[in-house]
């Protein structure tokens, strides 16, 4: 029994011995705070551009003239023009966004020429050369839906590529033919008139540009679009005396294309999320 008890006693000093050692030692700091990765994000944005349009045609054709096929066309195009849209889009996560625009391009200039050069095919005996010098003007308004894959990030710089399809309604106004025929020297004048109309046609577009983060919920673009708009079609012809229907067809612009270039901006109508910050630790 006295065996036992010096035992117990010598355990129970070394207990109290090593709690007092334990108490002694600091204690170790807690593992330092660090919040969850980042994870791809959806969110709703609104956006807004302006630009300017670099646009072409391909031809300004009359179908109802037997005579179309003999032209030649000069200086087919028009002037730049400005353009502007505002849009809602979704950034499904960090590379893939998608977004709906209405967009307006205002009023370009056209102009252009087509010929026929002196010939005796359409009459023979006869010499008979025309001149056809066109004018007016055109707009669109475009709705398109687009999808952009963004490159990856560098110094909060974003380069991106996309495509759209939608419609745009093509519209003409005050179209004027200003014609000169010559038939064996002697010249001819006429003047035709197209009355305003507009047509809505397919279109599509490609995209690329930059985007640079100024903050979390705004992103400034620098764009480029290729935009294909398709035709576009005058009202009834009429000669200047506004009876005489000419050739009984419309003026047809074909395949209208332009290069646009375009600043815009994105609002991300989602807060990005934050972090609490760690707790403070203190040593009592």
């Amino acid at each position: 029994m006295r065996c036992v008890k010096s035992l117990l006693a010598a355990g129970a000093a070394t207990l109290i011995s090593s709690m007092a050692f334990a108490a002694d030692m600091p204690i170790a700091p807690p593992p330092m705070y660090a919040p969850a990765p980042p994870v791809d994000f959806g969110g709703w944005y609104l956006r807004g551009d302006i630009g300017m349009t670099n646009q072409r045609m391909k031809s300004i054709d009359n179908p109802g003239d037997p005579n179309a096929v003999l032209f030649r066309s000069t200086g087919m195009g028009f002037d730049s023009a400005t353009l502007f849209d505002l849009g809602i889009g979704y950034q499904f996560n960090n590379w893939f966004r998608a977004d709906v625009i209405g967009q307006w391009r205002g009023r370009a200039n056209l102009h252009g020429s087509n010929s026929i050069p002196f010939t005796t095919t359409l009459f023979p005996g006869t010499a008979f050369a025309n001149v056809n010098n066109y004018d007016g003007s055109k707009s669109e308004a475009v709705v398109m839906a687009n999808a952009y894959v963004d490159l990856g990030t560098w110094w909060c710089v974003t380069p991106y590529i996309g495509a759209g399809i939608g419609a745009s309604y093509n519209r003409i106004s005050g179209f004027r033919d200003d014609g000169l025929s010559y038939i064996n020297g002697a010249p001819f004048p006429a003047v035709t008139y197209g009355a305003d109309a507009g047509k809505w046609n397919f279109a599509w577009a490609l995209h690329a540009g930059l985007g640079y983060k100024v903050t979390p919920n705004v992103t400034l673009e620098l764009g480029y679009s290729y935009m294909n708009l398709g035709d576009a079609v005058t009202g009834p012809t009429n000669s200047f005396d506004g009876i005489t229907v000419v050739n009984g067809s419309n003026f047809v612009i074909k395949d209208i294309t332009s290069h646009d270039v375009k600043l815009g901006v994105r609002w991300n109508l989602d807060s990005p999320p934050v972090y609490a910050p760690p707790p403070l630790i203190t040593k009592g």
